[in-house]
């Protein structure tokens, strides 16, 4: 009776790998199938595209930072000329991106490059209840008009591009920027600078008793920490996408003849 069971339970076993080892022949076969036109195509359009953002990409990343940073400094000038329907609608796609705050802001073809929240209150009386200062205040002819991005953001993006443009000049001579350096040049400085003016605005929020004035950094503060960010982190970033870039050139070049 034993020797019946384990018979069975062998035969049980063979027939389960069996149709296992038929299921992996099937998906192989169909796997192996030629592939329609349309894919066929598809997957070397794909592929073209990949050769030539290989080649490009840095050119593609530097003018995307260009738009990214330049249209924010745009809108003023746009404000400035009477064209202002453009120009709110930059300042209108910048908002979710950045605060905009007009204290933490560049003006243009006004009085001042910058204000604090008290000038503006003197400034901008007559137009607006003083300390009502939203992202929707753009400038008047006063003040000037703010840029699209506030000073810090304007300097992460602006080192971006700046710094795209110099590792164009020795690209596969860059080493990547160590993780630690990464940390402590771009993360920290700016992390300290912006953490300890939040915390003066929300501590004092949350805990009233607490002997707190808010604090507002500069706009040289906000400017150098920014700009160490962005160089920071095309340091370490451009090096990896250079090498990954040259790894796809090579393969597609290899696999195609493409120059």
């Amino acid at each position: 009776m034993d020797a019946q069971s384990d018979f069975g339970k062998s035969n049980q076993a063979e027939v389960s790998t069996a149709e296992v080892l038929a299921e992996v022949k099937r998906r192989r076969v169909e796997s192996q199938r030629p592939m329609g036109e349309r894919q066929r195509q598809f997957i070397v359009l794909a592929d073209r595209f990949v050769f030539w953002l290989s080649k490009r990409w840095l050119a593609v990343f530097n003018l995307l930072a260009f738009l990214y940073v330049g249209l924010p400094i745009l809108a003023p000038v746009l404000m400035y000329l009477g064209i202002e329907g453009p120009a709110r609608v930059i300042y209108l796609v910048y908002r979710p991106l950045c605060n905009q705050l007009p204290q933490r802001s560049w003006f243009l073809f006004g009085e001042r490059f910058t204000y604090t929240l008290p000038d503006l209150g003197r400034w901008v009386q007559d137009v607006a209840p003083p300390g009502l200062w939203a992202q929707s205040f753009v400038g008047n002819e006063v003040v000037g008009y703010k840029l699209a991005l506030c000073q810090r953001c304007t300097a992460i993006y602006g080192a971006i591009f700046l710094f795209g443009l110099l590792f164009s000049l020795g690209r596969r001579r860059v080493r990547p920027l160590p993780w630690w350096a990464y940390i402590g040049l771009g993360l920290l400085p700016m992390a300290a600078d912006g953490g300890y003016q939040f915390l003066s605005y929300l501590l004092p929020f949350l805990l009233p008793s607490l002997p707190i004035l808010p604090h507002e950094t500069t706009p040289l503060m906000r400017t150098v920490t920014g700009g160490l960010f962005g160089l920071a982190t095309v340091w370490l970033a451009y090096p990896y996408v250079q090498e990954t870039m040259d790894e796809f050139h090579q393969d597609l070049q290899r696999r195609f003849g493409w120059e």
